[in-house]
């Protein structure tokens, strides 16, 4: 069974409907599975960057490749949905952007085009997308992140809170030698592309409003594993993050913590950007230090 609130898969359960996503409606036409599909326009605050260290291009989009790697096929229809919530509840896919095509998709994910429109059904019912025909039609996510809530914090802190300390350490593991390997690859060879991007990201989340700032942090901090180059380091701060993700959303994004994050965040990158591989992972070792004090102060 696949718990969409949660976003886990129970592996030996058979396959039962699902919880919707709080607050969600039913309404919208049913999935229809050949509607046509684009691509996806995939998409801690100071003051920003000095003009001529902005970028003026548009942010690249977060490459979906490495997350969407090939399932199981003894659990296709379980992984590939929990696969598809990841990219939602990430954010990598943002609310109101659309999903890439089925084609895609399915060969990304290693499955049928059956087994990928069963799992996008599935959360079509739960609320997490819907459908649209014609010729800009496809899959678009309608998902949108619930409010802070400490009664939620309460309960995630009774069902997850002795799993914290270990997706601590790990994503203080994968994401500092994330930031390290990135530094070392630039200290090597510099890459313009790459360091614009990375200025992009940074301007992107320091620029934020509360209401989007998880996500756009999400992204850049995934956005520096993924200019490492390694599609599995990649993937492991994804999965890092995911299993921090509903934690974070659960605590209210204050101003003050907004305003201290985004100088940690210049510090990664001036290390980064330096080709300064120790000082990179140090600089991810502190700000990723101070969002674990404030996780187990809230969780008390």
């Amino acid at each position: 069974m696949v718990d969409l609130k949660e976003g886990k898969a129970s592996r030996a359960a058979p396959r039962q409907s699902v919880p919707r996503q709080r607050g969600a409606g039913r309404s919208g036409p049913p999935v229809d599975a050949e509607a046509p599909a684009g691509e996806a326009v995939l998409t801690e605050v100071e003051p920003p960057l000095p003009a001529e260290t902005v970028p003026a291009k548009a942010v690249p989009a977060i490459d979906l490749a490495g997350i969407l790697r090939p399932v199981r096929q003894g659990n296709a229809f379980e992984e590939t949905v929990e696969r598809l919530l990841t990219i939602i509840k990430l954010g990598m896919v943002a609310s109101g952007e659309r999903f890439p095509p089925e084609r895609e998709l399915a060969a990304q994910l290693g499955v049928s085009r059956l087994t990928l429109r069963e799992a996008i059904r599935e959360l079509h019912g739960a609320g997490y997308v819907s459908s649209r025909r014609g010729r800009f039609g496809g899959t678009f996510v309608i998902y949108t992140r619930p409010a802070p809530d400490r009664s939620e914090l309460r309960r995630l802190a009774l069902e997850d809170g002795s799993k914290l300390t270990d997706a601590l350490t790990f994503r203080l593991a994968v994401e500092s030698g994330a930031a390290e390997a990135l530094a070392g690859q630039l200290a090597r060879q510099p890459d313009a592309d790459v360091s614009a991007t990375l200025l992009a990201r940074l301007a992107e989340v320091n620029a934020a409003s509360p209401q989007d700032y998880r996500r756009l942090d999400t992204l850049f901090h995934l956005s520096i594993a993924e200019l490492a180059g390694s599609s599995l380091l990649a993937a492991a701060c994804a999965d890092a993050r995911w299993r921090l993700n509903d934690l974070l959303n659960a605590i209210p994004v204050l101003q003050r913590n907004i305003d201290h994050t985004a100088g940690q965040h210049r510090a990664i990158v001036a290390a980064i950007l330096d080709g300064d591989a120790d000082g990179a992972r140090a600089a991810v070792a502190e700000h990723l230090e101070g969002t674990a004090a404030l996780l187990r102060g809230f969780l008390g």
